[in-house]
């Protein structure tokens, strides 16, 4: 017993209790700047979802992003928080951090570049998603592959082509990116007829289909704009081309061509207009006539 009061006896209460008022101090400091780092990343992320929603973004979609940016933002900035806590209250206990920074230093460059692939994917993801480069759910071509954005993370991009295969591209490694669905979507159509055909009169039939689609119950809820017919575009083989072009909701515009395709051909057939198919047409000189009528006589059976 007189052993514990000798021990008691010997400690500095002075300096303990204000050790640790001091400590108190540090860590009530922490906690409100911490609450302040939540407020102020709230109302930023409200902020961004609102200029996102007033541009014209989906609601779901830009909340969504705005939640990925914003968590990442904030798990960085709780880490840097942390970080000089730690460091302060080890000054305060009077450890020397001098060594310590020292040696985290070192630890971190090695880290950095051992993973450097990872922070440049992970930068390049903050940025992609920053700048709303492509969002879940649009049709994107990136670096040759296309196919349907299943996921948008840091450090991946996850596609899935029309056959079903998966692709996960890195965002580090993106070199090129096509996102065909950004805002409103368009299909691009080369209506091929035959030369016989008067042009003028194949491009009305066609604006008439456009303007009949429009009207119908479903398909006007997709279509943007009125079908843009822009005129003869080049002399094929067998064929006049002529290009046009729907404007659609995003990723819509396949599901709109395909039905245009097909009441335009149910057109064509009622206004006789003839789609045509490849063929060639052989042309025999005067000079080959004796050919022609060797030919002719011998398909006759004339000797």
């Amino acid at each position: 017993m007189e052993n514990l009061t000798e021990f008691f006896a010997l400690i500095d209460w002075r300096s303990l209790l204000l050790y640790g008022a001091r400590l108190l101090l540090v860590l009530l400091i922490a906690w409100i700047a911490f609450l302040l780092v939540r407020i102020s990343l709230g109302r930023l992320e409200q902020h961004l979802v609102t200029r996102s929603m007033e541009q014209g973004e989906v609601p779901g979609e830009a909340r969504k992003r705005m939640e990925t940016l914003v968590r990442l933002m904030r798990q960085a900035v709780r880490i840097l928080l942390w970080v000089v806590v730690i460091l302060i209250l080890l000054r305060e206990l009077n450890i020397e951090v001098a060594p310590l920074l020292a040696s985290v230093g070192i630890a971190g460059l090695a880290i950095g570049f051992g993973a450097q692939n990872l922070v440049r994917d992970v930068i390049s993801g903050f940025f992609m998603i920053l700048e709303n480069q492509v969002r879940v759910g649009d049709v994107a071509t990136i670096n040759g592959t296309g196919g349907l954005v299943e996921q948008v993370n840091f450090r991946t991009i996850v596609l899935r082509d029309l056959s079903g295969v998966v692709h996960i591209i890195p965002n580090g490694s993106i070199t090129s990116m096509s996102n065909m669905t950004s805002e409103w979507s368009a299909y691009v159509m080369d209506i091929g007829v035959a030369y016989k055909e008067d042009p003028d009169r194949v491009m009305e039939v066609m604006r008439r289909v456009g303007v009949e689609l429009r009207r119908d119950p479903y398909f006007k809820a997709l279509i943007i704009d009125d079908l843009e017919v822009f005129g003869v575009d080049q002399f094929a083989d067998s064929a006049v081309v002529i290009k046009a072009r729907l404007k659609t909701l995003p990723i819509k515009q396949w599901e709109v061509g395909r039905e245009f395709r097909r009441r335009l051909k149910l057109a064509f057939d009622a206004e006789a207009i003839e789609i045509p198919f490849p063929h060639r047409t052989l042309y025999f000189g005067a000079e080959e006539s004796p050919l022609a009528e060797k030919l002719l006589r011998d398909r006759n059976g004339v000797a």
